[in-house]
């Protein structure tokens, strides 16, 4: 399999993984996609769209040149662009305001990092797998008949 197939795996497969952790953390165990206000089949779309760009985040944050240099294994890459990408869009998320919930308590705060870190991390070794698992042969390897 060439790059392209590889990273069109990886990516969609660690964005329904991301996507499906969203959804068992909101729907629920918290269940707060009862509470949102807008519709929730538009809601969940959005929200599929949103988890793809973020696994297309990590997925070339995985492939940078910078963590590559740093770190070899597939595993530790996608653990580590996981903690990466997860810690900005908590970030972003937290300083937007976006949120189900309208009491922000230190608790409510470290659970919904832990939650948003986790969510990451697994789409990020989902690509390391991928990396590993999915067969890309070496220039060398092809052959020109």
């Amino acid at each position: 399999m060439n790059y392209t197939v590889r990273f069109y795996i990886s990516w969609i497969i660690a964005a329904i993984v991301m996507y499906s952790a969203f959804y068992t953390w909101h729907g629920i165990f918290l269940n707060d996609l009862s509470r949102i206000t807008v519709s929730k089949p538009l809601f969940l779309f959005l929200a599929a769209l949103v988890y793809l760009a973020i696994s297309f985040v990590v997925y070339r944050t995985f492939e940078s040149k910078t963590l590559s240099s740093k770190i070899h294994s597939p595993l530790l890459k996608g653990l580590v662009s996981g903690i990466c990408i997860g810690f900005i869009m908590f970030a972003v998320v937290f300083v937007l305001g976006v949120s189900f919930t309208k009491t922000m308590s230190l608790t409510y705060l470290i659970a919904d990092f832990s939650w948003q870190i986790i969510e990451q991390i697994l789409g990020g070794v989902i690509i390391g797998f991928g990396k590993m698992f999915i067969f890309e042969p070496h220039p060398d390897m092809i052959r020109h008949d």
